[in-house]
């Protein structure tokens, strides 16, 4: 028996929904995180970069999939810092070290970004 009311739509309605929750929280990341739009303005400049390089298609994939993970372990560093508020805002040494540990792992999706590109661009 599945506990969850949303969980109960099957096939295209499922999909439909899932895009729907999708785009909703695409909308809530640009609204309210200044990082996210900083990294959706660093997207909108590298990915045409990336179809304008002189690269094998390969490189210009990778360096694609480097700016998309850029914005992908932002909107889970986001994530996790709602759920960490919504438990609290007072000051836990465990709600720290989550947050932590989410801004470190933005930090290392934008220096694999920059190592990409420069591997990329630069040979």
């Amino acid at each position: 028996m599945n506990t969850r009311p949303y969980k109960g739509k099957t096939g295209v309605a499922r999909l439909i929904n899932a895009f729907g929750y999708s785009l909703s929280g695409l909308r809530s990341a640009f609204r309210h995180e200044i990082a996210f739009r900083q990294e959706v303005l660093l997207a909108a400049v590298l990915v045409p970069a990336a179809f304008l390089a002189p690269v094998a298609p390969t490189a210009r994939a990778v360096l694609l999939a480097s700016v998309f993970l850029v914005l992908i372990v932002e909107l889970l560093n986001t994530a996790v810092e709602a759920v960490v508020d919504r438990i609290s805002l007072e000051d836990h040494e465990l709600a720290k070290r989550a947050k932590d540990i989410g801004s470190a792992a933005v930090m290392l999706s934008l220096f694999n970004l920059t190592v990409v590109s420069v591997v990329v661009l630069v040979g």
